[in-house]
């Protein structure tokens, strides 16, 4: 398949088994620019590890994950670099301050600029604690830091681990039309 402009991930049949029960089998899915897939289910169903999977911190034990029509076992670090993880514990430092670890965070996806990470954290209602340290916010907050973390990065795909947990109604709000922006 030639290489496409519009990045395109191809799941065929996944199958993944922990602790000898299979979790799922069979799975497949294509996701193209401007498309969202939400994994819903109940606890233990496998979800977290789809998403590992995706991300290749966990391997499958049947299947094939393809990005622009090519194995990703052949394009590794071309695949990693357009994907951005968000994981269910948020990757933050607690001993760090919210811009200290948003500015880590820059420097991984290559950006700078200093207004760039406090406009992420406007974004995200997060402005005020600049300089609070993250592990004194409330698990909302460290949440809105771990998702501001998505503004700064140009990867077309965002794979995110129940984004909304621990978010408040307006949050909530805020982070749906993050998504909605990112998918046009």
């Amino acid at each position: 398949m030639p290489q496409s402009t519009q990045p395109t991930l191809k799941v065929e049949h996944l199958a993944c088994i922990r602790n000898e029960q299979r979790l799922f089998t069979n799975l497949e899915f294509i996701l193209s620019r401007g498309q969202a897939l939400q994994i819903e289910g109940p606890n233990g169903c496998g979800k977290t590890s789809l998403l590992r999977i995706l991300c290749l911190l966990s391997i499958a034990d049947e299947g094939a994950i393809l990005w622009n029509g090519e194995s990703v076992d052949k394009q590794r670090s071309d695949y990693l670099a357009n994907i951005a993880y968000v994981a269910h514990s948020n990757g933050i430092k607690h001993e760090l301050t919210v811009e200290e670890n948003l500015r880590f965070s820059a420097i991984l996806a290559g950006v700078q600029s200093s207004k760039r990470r406090q406009e992420a954290l406007d974004r995200v209602g997060m402005a005020d604690h600049w300089h609070a340290l993250s592990g004194r916010l409330s698990a909302g907050q460290r949440r809105r830091v771990a998702l501001a973390r998505l503004l700064l990065t140009k990867a077309p795909l965002w794979i995110l681990d129940e984004p909304l947990t621990a978010l408040d109604h307006d949050s909530v709000a805020t982070i749906e039309a993050m998504l909605r922006e990112h998918v046009t």
